[in-house]
């Protein structure tokens, strides 16, 4: 494979708030309150924390951390005005729901391997889902197809819910759409 940047690269543009859908398209959560919104998601590593501080950081949005029901750390945005279209798009009342055209790009694949992404044993990225999200996986499947990327579902006993992309043209490509490792990664295809 060539080390020459594909024009649809994550680092061939400027971080967008549009990215901050992958982590709707993954595990994450939206809320609403007063005219704002803030989006939110539970991670267990520390990588991943300081990644998404980051992320959230470069789209001039300030985040936070903290102790999660059970396991892990929940990490969100601040609540912003400029959140609130994002998730006036993804609810439909409380019920997280893929707009209508949504488009993943490599923007929110980012954010969503950020957030939720893992090496499966053997061959394979595995895009984990919100486990209570159900309705929307179909859809979420579907533009991962869309995107060049069509996976395989991978339901909760098989340490899902999330779609597994398997061969090497596909892991090649989600490798070139959501670039470079952050720092101190464990978990990048």
């Amino acid at each position: 494979m060539s080390d020459q940047l594909s024009l649809f690269a994550v680092e061939m543009r400027a971080p967008a708030l549009a990215d901050l859908q992958g982590l709707l398209a993954g595990p994450g959560q939206a809320v609403r309150r007063d005219g704002a919104a803030r989006l939110s998601v539970i991670v267990a590593e520390q990588w991943r924390v300081a990644a998404l501080l980051a992320e959230f950081a470069a789209r001039d949005l300030s985040g936070d951390e903290g102790a999660a029901d059970g396991e892990g750390v929940v990490v969100g945005t601040e609540f912003s005005s400029r959140l609130a279209p994002v998730a006036a798009h993804w609810l439909r009342g409380a019920v997280k729901q893929p707009p209508t055209g949504f488009v993943l790009d490599a923007g929110s694949l980012r954010l969503w391997a950020i957030a939720a992404g893992v090496a499966c044993e053997g061959p394979g990225y595995l895009l984990r889902l919100g486990p209570t999200d159900e309705s929307t996986w179909s859809a979420i499947g579907a533009t991962l197809a869309a995107a060049g990327l069509p996976a395989t579902f991978v339901g909760v006993r098989a340490d899902g819910p999330g779609f597994r992309i398997t061969s090497r043209r596909r892991l090649a490509r989600l490798r070139e759409l959501v670039g470079d490792p952050p720092p101190d990664a464990t978990d990048w295809p």
